[in-house]
């Protein structure tokens, strides 16, 4: 481990960061509001059909995000697709108000089509903000992913909750008031060029960038096929414990424990370093500890196996933040800064193909949740031992006298 030295956070960070924690508590918050809206009494749909428009407007926000990437990087520009997707998002806010079916269609169309400009072009520009202090990266966009869940926190628990107190077009006026507020931080940034650096080849870059691809794929199928298991247990203790302690904490523990470790991780990596590789080891082997925790719970577990579940679940969660924005420092620091939004939108692809595992294999997962814990297991042990033998292979070639 490396001592970090003359590297420090700028200001711009903090613009970024306050503008993603205001947006993500708006999308979030106007996530938790459409189902209850779609099914409620002003446009009373069926919950089935009111879940299957939920499914096609977040599946659609990647393709989104894909068009807006392209859109950012060639043609218009990251900073002004920022500002004109925050602009569309809460415009699609405001269309919600109108209690129409046209108001539910033209507002999520306008969300779509707002969060795909506006998020692989900000965490594009935020990464390009770090590439004169490389090192600083991991513990930005550790601070970046903090912001996210706080955000997401903020706008579950109190849109959500204010929607359904004062009226749904209290909470989506709400939700696009935050996305405007969330532009004016942007504002007061500026567009950078940056051309790319170091000495390694394009080819090793090339590398690099499909095995990150690879890598937090694997991830995301092993964390969704084992979240069924997960699932299960939070709602079984829940019922089980006797502590006083509200059920949408158990739901969200997991989250709960990320925020405080995040800060952790923050405050470390900001003042020492060790490489990303070897962060991701780390969270590997971290995942493969957890879910084999899980593994020896008993399918009807009793109020002594607690500990083992909230233990595996505060491992689990170091796991995420060892793995998941450390996968967007590796692009950022390999990539070409002229991409950087287009491949930030690509690294959104492995979670929704990870979704789709689950779908196709959601009928055999749920009739034995083992399975899909154990498959989770596996591929965390085979991928910690795929990365310690590069590290080990790519030693010996730099280092041949060891």
């Amino acid at each position: 481990m490396e001592k970090i030295n003359n590297q420090n956070h700028s200001i711009e960070t903090f613009y970024y960061c306050l503008s993603k924690m205001l947006e993500r508590a708006s999308y979030y918050g106007l996530r938790a509001l459409v189902i209850l809206y779609m099914t409620g009494e002003i446009l009373q749909m069926d919950s089935s059909e009111a879940l299957v428009i939920f499914g096609w407007f977040t599946g659609s926000i990647v393709f989104s995000q894909l068009l807006g990437a392209l859109l950012g990087d060639l043609v218009i520009g990251n900073r002004k697709s920022i500002i004109i997707g925050g602009i569309l998002q809460a415009l699609g806010a405001f269309v919600l108000c109108l209690a129409s079916n046209f108001g539910l269609y033209a507002g999520l169309f306008l969300v779509v089509l707002g969060n795909g400009l506006f998020t692989p072009n900000l965490i594009a520009n935020y990464g390009k903000s770090y590439l004169n202090k490389t090192k600083l990266l991991d513990a930005g966009f550790t601070l970046f992913y903090l912001v996210i869940n706080t955000g997401s926190f903020i706008g579950i628990l109190f849109i959500g909750s204010s929607g359904e107190e004062f009226g749904y077009d209290i909470g989506f006026v709400i939700c696009g008031v935050l996305t405007l507020l969330s532009l004016v931080p942007i504002l007061k940034t500026k567009e950078k060029e940056f051309q790319l650096k170091g000495k390694i080849s394009t080819k090793n870059r090339t590398f690099i960038i499909i095995m990150a691809f690879i890598i937090v794929g694997l991830f995301w199928v092993a964390y969704e096929i084992s979240s069924i298991r997960i699932l299960d247990l939070h709602i079984k203790f829940a019922e089980l414990i006797t502590i006083d302690i509200p059920r949408s904490i158990w739901q969200s523990l997991n989250s709960t424990l990320t925020l405080p470790l995040s800060v952790i991780a923050i405050v470390v990596w900001t003042y020492f370093y060790n490489s990303q590789l070897f962060k991701l080891l780390i969270g590997f082997i971290l995942g493969a500890i957890a879910f084999g925790i899980i593994l020896f719970i008993p399918e009807m577990p009793d109020e002594k196996h607690t500990f083992y579940f909230i233990t595996s679940m505060l491992i689990l969660a170091l796991s995420e933040i060892h793995i998941a924005p450390i996968i967007h420092s590796i692009l950022t620091q390999y990539s070409n800064p002229k991409y950087l939004a287009i491949l930030m939108s690509i690294a959104f692809v492995p979670t929704k193909i990870a979704a789709l595992f689950i779908v196709l294999f959601n009928e055999r997962i749920s009739d034995n949740p083992f399975w899909g814990i154990t498959f989770g297991t596996i591929v965390m042990i085979l991928v910690s031992i795929g990365i310690a033998g590069y590290i080990l292979i790519d030693r010996k070639t730099t280092y041949p006298g060891n």
